[in-house]
């Protein structure tokens, strides 16, 4: 499938997990890749790679600015540089919240702001954001991480409406629990890692994690040129974690 042939895009967080599943994903479907991340040293040829902090207005810009030149335009960024979070609301401080909306949700604006002007220039424009199951399901101990991915939902409605006469799509990805390297280090530090991952597996419907291809694989429908019409959506990919409701087995 060719469908990003000639197309430019831009995949924060790009150096693992979902996101370099994404870049990967992009560059065998015809797009030319540039990866933003705090540590693109893992990062190989076809994709290009930019050291960057979303925290840092000027880190992101300057990234941003060189990523765009060296591609020569930008029509696809994929907005998914994100760090976890666990805990009630009583459980993180003040400055875990400023730290963790920070990077999830002013993140984002800071890349997409710096985005923007380029994104204008290009006939096939879309940004995907990267949300969670979280957004639009009440998890345990995750309510400083479903208060930023909440936003970033919310963020993408409005995103969409404000660009859309610009000819720029803006759609956003819900995965349930992945299998990403954060969850493996938050499986590392429970009691008892099996018995923790099987509870997470558990409470997907599908009885497994979902896989960062199979997220990459929506971020690259909802990027593509062939979903045009496709604007303002959020797209679950969560093994049935949002939408069904199973019997107990044996009842």
């Amino acid at each position: 499938m060719s469908d990003f042939e000639g197309l430019r895009a831009l995949v924060t967080g790009g150096a693992s997990g979902i996101g370099r599943a994404t870049a990967e994903l992009l560059t065998v479907r015809g797009a030319r890749v540039a990866v933003l991340d705090l540590d693109p040293s893992s990062v190989e040829e076809p994709l290009l790679a930019y050291r960057a902090d979303v925290t840092d207005d000027a880190s992101v810009r300057t990234a941003v600015a060189a990523a765009a030149a060296d591609l020569g335009g930008l029509d696809v960024l994929v907005n998914n540089a994100g760090i976890g979070a666990q805990g009630t609301v009583a459980d993180n401080d003040d400055e875990e919240w400023h730290r963790v909306l920070d990077v999830n949700v002013v993140g984002m604006v800071r890349v997409a702001r710096a985005a923007l002007p380029h994104l204008r220039e290009s006939a096939h424009a879309a940004i995907v954001n990267t949300s969670s199951i979280a957004a639009t399901a009440g998890l345990p101990q995750r309510a400083l991480y479903s208060a930023t991915k909440g936003a970033v939902y919310s963020l993408t409605l409005a995103m969409a409406a404000d660009h859309v006469r610009e000819g720029i799509r803006v759609n956003c990805v819900n995965p349930g629990t992945a299998d990403t390297p954060w969850i493996g280090r938050l499986l590392a530090k429970a009691p008892d890692p099996a018995a923790e991952r099987a509870a997470l597996e558990a409470r997907q419907p599908t009885g497994r994690l979902v896989s960062a291809d199979e997220v990459a694989g929506a971020i690259a429908y909802l990027a593509s040129p062939l979903s045009g019409a496709t604007t303002g959506t959020s797209l679950a990919v969560d093994g049935g974690m949002q939408g069904l409701r199973l019997r107990p087995v044996g009842r």
